[in-house]
């Protein structure tokens, strides 16, 4: 058997994104000692990749804004599947988890009275995203980061957790492998908090950096948790398209927000036609250019434009005017903010501006932005318990990206932020509570072992198929088969190419060290990738309807009988079990928010 280290805390937190800072920051004012593993360095997380605001009721800006209308939209954004109590929490506590962040040293954009600045965003009635330019999610973990130092967990940056550890049916803590040295470290823990974020890697096109391989997720399942409504991936409308090396990366909600409008080969502002704007938007949004020009300075007595309606149905606008041959010369749309001036543009959206001037040589002061869709989050995750963000295995929380239920089939932006605010403090402090009258569980060193020869396995081969290889194989079929638009034959197609490269990543081959090996790296994030992409395709094949983020070309409408119900997807043994769950009742006051808007 390999050595390896044993580290023991009380409570272990896999990942140091924003979710996982505010649950250690939990941990440690709970007086408990804490271990935080994070897969890259402290601080580079997709926290940073949101851009435009947290969302938060604080009403700021003049407009009767309160957490009801925030649960209303959020409701309304996911298309009915979220889990009403988890919005309720959320909408109500998101208020304090922004000022709470004001309170640790966050700086926000200021209104000439002083408060917090506050933007629209696609599918909030009110401006309310909180905002420190298009940086927001930048100075969100800068704070969270300063704070949580400050509480002095135990930081290990640069280590891959590949597996949790049980006592019975009780996670007691993970194994992880140092990626600096190679070397293996078994942690032990009473309570274990899961924010590793969320997948999209197995996508060809995608906002992720290469840490999105869908760890948490795939650990979870494979200890027993079960997953939640994982064929909802959001395909965020505008990614950039051109050049070819940058393809995928984020363009911001924000610039749409700021005034920016969408037009297609021919000039046309296509989101006005009124085939894109679905009938619980109806009479919501302006219905001319004109009075969508008016919001930009009275948002008082103009509608916004549909440009803001929420992602997915302006993914899909995209994806259909693109394949009815009014697409940009590299099949993409434009995105235009030139008319705000070059003042107000590079004041409001400093990122963007450099961002495309260094990697494009754009300048969108005066030209527009080439985009097109990119797989940018996943509203499906680990299923928890709403008020403790505790899983259906005892001693495991998580928060965040992978967990899922708050979202539905459709995140409206900004969200996310506000988020890993709120259900990290939840998870953390519930954590905690476990922990304080938990002792510590027995080490099975039968999986530990089990693990570290799986991970061995690669490097002790003497020949066999190359991991990135692999990769961009899943990558394609991804693309193709499970993209924006999904149905039978394509979903079909897919998934048994997924099984097919499940089979072949038992004979992957990798040389050198395991010091720094990328190839080394790559064959245990394949498994993850692999794992979540067959849940991922079962689940899209499950649901046959048309919801948010999941559209169904073959079953193209939305259908009563599925809008009552969730998809669970859990393990036995080595098989994957999808199954529907009724939708959480919705309480007597959640159900009269609902009714005030119809």
């Amino acid at each position: 058997m390999e050595p390896f280290e044993t580290v023991e805390r009380d409570v272990l937190v896999i990942g140091a994104g924003g979710a996982g800072l505010r649950a250690t920051i939990a941990v440690r004012e709970a007086g408990l000692s804490c271990a935080v593993v994070c897969k890259s360095l402290l601080g580079k997380a997709h926290t940073v990749m949101a851009e435009g605001g947290a969302a938060a009721a604080l009403g700021n800006m003049g407009e009767p804004d309160n957490w009801r209308v925030h649960f209303r939209d959020t409701m309304l954004g996911g298309a009915y599947l979220n889990n009403p109590r988890i919005v309720e929490l959320f909408a109500k506590e998101a208020i304090e988890r922004v000022l709470e962040l004001e309170q640790y040293g966050a700086v926000f954009d200021r209104t000439p009275e002083g408060l917090i600045s506050q933007r629209p965003f696609g599918g909030h009635t009110y401006r309310r995203l909180n905002h420190v330019g298009d940086r927001t999610g930048l100075e969100l973990i800068r704070t969270l980061q300063d704070k949580a130092v400050s509480l002095q967990p135990d930081v290990f940056m640069e280590f891959t957790v590949t597996r949790l550890l049980k006592d019975a049916d009780r996670v007691v803590g993970a194994l992880a492998y140092n990626r600096q040295s190679g070397g293996f470290v078994a942690f032990r823990a009473k309570a274990v908090v899961v924010a590793t974020g969320g997948w999209g890697r197995m996508y060809k096109y995608t906002s992720n950096s290469w840490e999105s391989t869908g760890d948490g997720a795939a650990m979870a399942l494979e200890a027993g948790a079960e997953l939640l409504d994982m064929e909802m991936v959001q395909f965020h409308p505008t990614g950039m398209l051109w050049p070819p090396g940058v393809r995928g990366l984020l363009v911001t909600e924000a610039v749409r927000g700021e005034g920016g409008v969408l037009r297609n080969s021919q000039g046309e502002r296509f989101m006005f036609r009124p085939e894109y704007t679905p009938e619980r938007y109806r009479g919501k949004y302006a219905e001319t250019e004109e009075e969508g020009a008016g919001w930009l300075t009275d948002k008082a007595n103009f509608r916004r434009p549909p440009e803001l309606l929420p992602r997915d149905e302006v993914s899909r606008a995209i994806y259909k005017e693109v394949r009815a041959g009014r697409g940009s010369e590299h099949g993409g749309i434009y995105l235009d903010v030139s008319h705000r001036g070059a003042d107000y543009i590079r004041r409001s959206l400093p990122s963007m501006y450099e961002q495309f001037h260094a990697l494009g040589d754009i300048d969108i002061t005066r030209q527009p932005m080439e985009i097109y869709p990119t797989i940018h989050y996943t509203m499906g995750g680990i299923r928890v318990d709403p008020d403790t963000c505790s899983t259906t295995l005892p001693g495991l929380y998580a928060a965040g990206e992978c967990a899922g239920g708050l979202h539905g089939a459709n995140r409206l932006g900004g969200n996310s932020l506000t988020d890993i605010l709120v259900f990290g403090r939840r998870a953390g402090e519930a954590a905690a509570i476990y922990a304080s009258s938990a002792m510590q569980g027995a080490l099975d060193e039968g999986p530990v072992s089990a693990e570290m020869d799986l991970l061995l396995r690669p490097l002790s081969a003497t020949s066999g198929e190359n991991p990135f290889h692999l990769a961009a194989e899943l990558q394609e079929a991804m693309q193709q088969g499970a993209m924006i638009e999904r149905t039978e034959a394509g979903l079909t197609a897919c998934l048994e190419k997924v099984l097919q490269l499940r089979e072949r990543v038992e004979h992957v081959q990798v040389e050198g060290s395991r010091a720094y090996n990328p190839g080394w790296n790559a064959a245990r994030d394949l498994r993850f990738t692999l794992r979540i992409s067959e849940v991922i395709v079962r689940c899209a094949l499950a649901r046959k309807e048309s919801r948010g983020a999941q559209w169904r070309s073959d079953y193209p409408g939305f259908d009563p009988e599925w809008g009552r119900k969730n998809l669970v997807a859990r393990l036995e043994g080595d098989t994957l079990h999808v199954e529907t769950r009724p939708l959480p009742s919705m309480s007597p006051e959640l159900q009269s928010i609902m009714e005030e808007a119809r």
